[in-house]
């Protein structure tokens, strides 16, 4: 791009202030808690995740993570759902 941009000193009209509406740093570091877990799958699903993984330029076992979160949060009551991210909330807050 050599072109060169040319600036005008006009008017900009009528502006409007908005709300901030971005996370902040501690939102957007939170990482729910994790535990470790040794769980056998089938080479043919390993194989999917990991070719779908590489498709998105992600990781596999983030991806089985994600579906899983996804799975629970499907089939969980409303009710505990609703503690689970009050608690999540307060967490966050903590931070």
């Amino acid at each position: 791009m050599t072109k060169k941009i040319g600036y005008t000193d006009e008017p900009l009209g009528e502006v409007a202030v908005i709300a901030d509406f971005l996370p902040s740093p501690a939102d957007l570091a939170f990482r729910e808690e994790g535990i470790k877990v040794t769980l056998a799958l089938s080479k043919s699903s390993v194989d999917f995740f990991k070719h779908e993984a590489s498709k998105h330029q992600t990781q596999y076992q983030r991806m089985i993570r994600r579906l899983l979160d996804s799975y629970v949060e499907a089939h969980t009551p409303k009710a505990a759902a609703a503690t689970r991210s009050k608690s999540t909330t307060t967490k966050r807050a903590a931070l």
